[in-house]
């Protein structure tokens, strides 16, 4: 497909989106239609009070009285008209960006988890957020002038003919030209856009990931190459916004050149038909008016080409989002499953990508109310079984059941409300304590909240902020120590008391003091229920029923604490390596 057939295609798909909105849209076309008629009979009125001045001592004021009458009720209708034109598409253009923005979010929530995992989250935001803002300023414009520019077109060629059939001929002849243009001009600046909103989703995406790890990037002093990331991605977007400007620059010089050779060929011929008696001098000033009048809407709409052909590529971007292939329906499947706390994989494959095998033959039969450890070096695939433990993921082989039952034949909302989840990154929205804690149960009574906060050891903080639980929380927790975002995280999950447990590293954030509590709170919670931490500090899993050492992708030891370190493999090392200095 061709940029020219894609911008259409994408066109088309756009005002697919306003369809439910018609009512807007034949408003909208009636507006603009008397608008622009009442606009076309000024001319004509004119011209008529121009026939009345003969000459000096020959006015006929009567006749110029009446004609000023009529072109204050034509102006002031028109400009009624107007309004509404512009208040109906106004509502068309920001009810269809309401529900493109709210597919694209939606969208988001059914995808894939890679997809997103994969895919630099500022350059989602970019698309959810500035693409279709684009989209907004471009569809403005577009309907606006769209609706008026074709109607001053048709309704001055009419106007034109009526007056005089040759000179109408002749813009109508030479209109192509200026059309022409346009649409050789227009083509180069959509790929041009293209390319640019390419960019500047580059450039989101690296902003968001410099921002949101500033304290990683003046530790390593990384400022310098942070800056020369920056300076090559922006050299590029402005080079091909150079190029972008430069094109969009020529339509409305290049058209306004085309429509000059109109008027002054109007202007000539006219002037030899009035000499020769065939239009009045009245008729002529119509004509050269509507000449004009016929020439702006060219003007205008290829002054804001930019902006549709802007609008057209962030279209495209916000499109291939959408498109995305979501995850497999699961409305059919099992909605309630009753847990036991009952885990079992069975020669479980997985990897993220087919050249480099992750888990091979991963076997774990995990009975109720087991605490489970999986530990192991970095990269061994301890957070990728959690992963595909919640099916963030799917296994490429193999099946991993719940009390009896592979979690692929049950609901994914079914599966996660089994598992209470802490992870080592913390995650808090802006809002207040209260609201925080209660994110998984917000019918949760106040007394609820405070006993899941006392459980957390969170109850004593809490109460010395400003409002207590209600203080409001900063984005992401900005206001709270790392100690604190952790403790709520805990204290939401606390609150919920789900049969089954996923610690990832939950307490590294934590002093050694606060842990201890932490752990007390942890132990009476993993009572009786299934519980699978991950941990790099070992001694923070000493107790565990069973632990679980993994390396590149496969369990290599699995046994009790002491088991382990009476082995002296694997697992013994690495404990060891955590206590060298203890032990020297």
């Amino acid at each position: 497909m061709n940029s020219y057939d894609e911008s259409n295609s994408i066109l088309k798909r756009l005002f697919s989106y306003a369809r439910p909105y018609r009512g807007f849209l034949i408003i909208a076309l009636i507006s603009s239609f008397i608008s622009v008629t009442l606009s076309l009979l000024i001319p004509i009125f004119i011209g008529k009070s121009v026939d009345y001045i003969v000459g000096p001592g020959e006015v006929d004021f009567s006749g110029i009285l009446n004609i000023i009458l009529y072109l204050a009720a034509f102006i002031g209708g028109s400009t009624i008209f107007q309004w509404l034109m512009s208040y109906s598409t106004n509502k068309i253009t920001f009810l269809t960006i309401k529900d493109l923005r709210s597919q694209v979010f939606d969208k988001l929530n059914i995808i894939p988890f890679e997809k997103i995992d994969r895919t630099p989250h500022g350059n989602i935001i970019n698309t959810m957020v500035n693409d279709i803002d684009v989209i907004s300023d471009g569809l403005l414009q577009g309907f606006t002038q769209l609706f008026s520019g074709i109607m001053t077109i048709l309704g001055t060629i009419g106007f034109m003919l009526s007056i005089n059939l040759g000179i109408g001929i002749l813009v109508v002849v030479l209109t192509p030209l200026s059309l022409f243009v346009a649409s050789f001009i227009a083509r180069r600046i959509y790929s041009k856009f293209t390319e640019q909103t390419q960019i500047r989703g580059e450039m989101g995406g690296l902003t968001s990931e410099l921002l949101g790890n500033q304290k990683v990037v003046k530790t390593f002093s990384y400022e310098d190459r942070a800056l020369d990331r920056f300076k090559d991605v922006n050299e590029r977007l402005h080079e091909v916004g150079v190029m972008a400007q430069f094109y969009s620059s020529l339509t409305n010089p290049s058209t306004r050149f085309v429509n000059g050779i109109v008027y002054a060929a109007v202007g000539i011929l006219g002037a030899f038909s009035a000499i020769a008696g065939r239009i009045t001098i009245g008729q002529l000033t119509s004509f050269l008016s509507y000449a004009n009048q016929y020439t702006k809407p060219f003007n205008e709409i290829s002054g804001v080409i930019t902006e549709l052909q802007s609008a057209l590529a962030s279209a495209k971007r916000v499109f291939a989002l959408i498109d995305l292939e979501p995850e497999s329906s699961d409305e059919h499947l099992q909605a309630h499953v009753k847990s036991d706390g009952r885990v079992k994989l069975t020669d479980v494959e997985f990897s993220y990508n087919k050249e480099n095998p992750l888990i091979e033959g991963l076997n774990m039969d995990v009975h109720p109310g087991s605490r489970i450890a999986i530990v192991g070096p970095t990269g061994s695939g301890k957070t990728t079984v959690i992963n595909l433990l919640m099916r963030f993921y799917d296994v490429n082989k193999g099946n991993i059941e719940v009390s009896g039952v592979d979690i692929r034949s049950m609901q994914r909302k079914a599966l996660r409300s089994m598992y209470g989840m802490v992870l080592q990154e913390t995650w808090l929205f802006e809002g207040t304590v209260r609201e925080n804690i209660a994110y998984g149960k917000e019918d949760a009574t106040e007394n609820e909240i405070i006993s899941a906060a006392k459980s957390a050891y969170a109850h004593s903080f809490i109460k010395r902020l400003p409002n207590g639980y209600d203080t409001i929380i900063a984005q992401d927790g900005g206001n709270l120590s790392q100690g604190q975002r952790q403790l709520l995280s805990i204290a939401r999950v606390m609150l919920l008391k789900p049969p089954m447990l996923i610690l990832d590293e939950a307490t590294s954030n934590i002093d050694t003091r606060t842990e201890i509590h932490i752990q007390k709170a942890f132990a009476k919670l993993m009572k009786g229920r299934t519980s699978f931490v991950v941990a790099h500090r070992l001694s923070t899993i000493r107790e565990s029923d069973l632990i679980l050492v993994m390396d590149q992708g496969k369990i290599i030891e699995q046994g009790s604490h002491e088991e382990l370190l009476r082995s002296e493999g694997f697992y013994y090392k690495l404990y060891h390596s955590q206590f060298r200095t203890n032990q020297s």
